[in-house]
């Protein structure tokens, strides 16, 4: 399935090699040593910074927070979790100078941009990379892990699987003794970046078993969902037989499921969701501000896990005040920062995967554009 950023998928960027161990910043990056202000060394920004957008990021972002404010204690940084699809309304509409989103903008989001970015672009900055855990609630099954292919989580999502007992889950996981628990599908009850990203995994991967397009907006009535990530994984523990999706960072002490790829069946981790966006081409209209990638969702190669978010932070080029271009600027450079992603990759954090060397001087030039009108 074709991705691109004019498109409804959860087109996700990254380029070069996701690194799982941090390196020094190449020289002559403001990212070289954390945040050093608005690139320009200066330590005397104040003021507020207000965010809002993926729930995905929500401890990540608490995270860059703690850490932004080390350096920068007189900067009032917010961030209101309240989904892809609601923070990119509150950016495009000002009412925030930032946002978190776990799908590439729209079309019509772009162009809402240039007006809210004072005749600027939007940045579209890959800088919270993570799995997608399929996360279930089965307290009596001995398995480290369920088996699945996207072909049954398809079926399972659409409702045709009700109960863990099916033939199809049983032919899966051989010597899992599987209860006839009936089966609790949860989604997510608002628009999100992260249902975009599993609906386009379901899509492109299922062999057509999933037969809804692609999209933030879960595509069934009824049913159980949660709002946000931390509602999703609120609703899955609380029922027995629950199965729902979300950050993997978030699954806790649920069940996850290994998926089908090729011939084998990959759990999640930093590690194989980095096989995945390895070698991923930079998406069609992608800019040197917007650095939107297509993943494949189909892929074949081993130890790779293709159910992956890679969550962007969005900003203006240009900002009407020259405080808050300060602001934004210092802190995404943070964020960047090799102190800054080896803070998010912390698993008391959010264990996410830190952003390459490669990707960071990319980012790093987006960041450093960024100016009052």
């Amino acid at each position: 399935m074709k991705l691109t950023p004019h498109s409804r998928f959860g087109a996700v960027a990254l380029t070069g090699a996701l690194a799982l161990t941090l390196a020094a910043c190449s020289s002559g990056s403001s990212a070289e040593s954390g945040a050093t202000g608005a690139g320009d060394g200066s330590a005397e920004l104040s003021g507020s910074l207000a965010g809002a957008g993926a729930s995905s990021q929500e401890k990540a972002v608490a995270g860059w927070i703690a850490g932004f404010n080390d350096t920068y204690p007189d900067v009032a940084v917010s961030y209101d979790a309240v989904g892809s699809g609601g923070g990119r309304e509150q950016f495009l509409a000002g009412a925030v100078q930032f946002a978190g989103s776990d799908a590439a903008l729209k079309d019509d989001e772009l162009e809402a941009a240039v007006e809210r970015c004072e005749g600027g672009e939007a940045l579209e900055l890959p800088l919270y990379i993570s799995p997608i855990a399929v996360v279930y609630n089965l307290p009596d099954v001995d398995a480290e892990h369920l088996q699945l292919s996207a072909a049954t989580i398809a079926k399972i999502f659409n409702r045709e699987i009700t109960t863990w007992d099916d033939p199809a889950i049983a032919a899966e996981n051989p010597d899992v003794t599987l209860p006839s628990t009936g089966i609790i599908p949860v989604n997510r009850s608002d628009e999100s970046g992260t249902t975009e990203n599993f609906t386009e995994y379901l899509a492109a991967a299922s062999d057509g078993a999933w037969p809804h397009e692609a999209s933030g907006d879960w595509p069934l009535s009824g049913g159980q969902s949660g709002q946000g990530t931390q509602g999703v994984i609120d609703t899955v523990s609380g029922a027995e037989g629950a199965i729902g999706y979300a950050d993997a960072s978030r699954a806790g002490d649920l069940g996850t499921v290994a998926l089908k790829v090729g011939d084998e069946y990959v759990p999640f981790s930093a590690e194989a969701a980095a096989k995945v966006v390895d070698a991923s081409p930079r998406a069609e209209g992608a800019t040197d501000k917007r650095l939107v990638v297509e993943l494949d969702r189909t892929t074949t190669e081993a130890g790779a896990y293709p159910l992956v978010l890679i969550s962007y932070s969005i900003a203006c080029s240009t900002y009407a005040d020259a405080a808050d271009a300060d602001n934004v600027k210092a802190y995404l450079t943070y964020v960047a920062s090799p102190a800054g992603q080896d803070r998010a990759a912390d698993p008391g954090v959010a264990g996410s995967a830190p952003i390459s060397d490669a990707l960071r001087t990319e980012v790093q030039a987006a960041i450093d554009s960024i100016a009052a009108a």
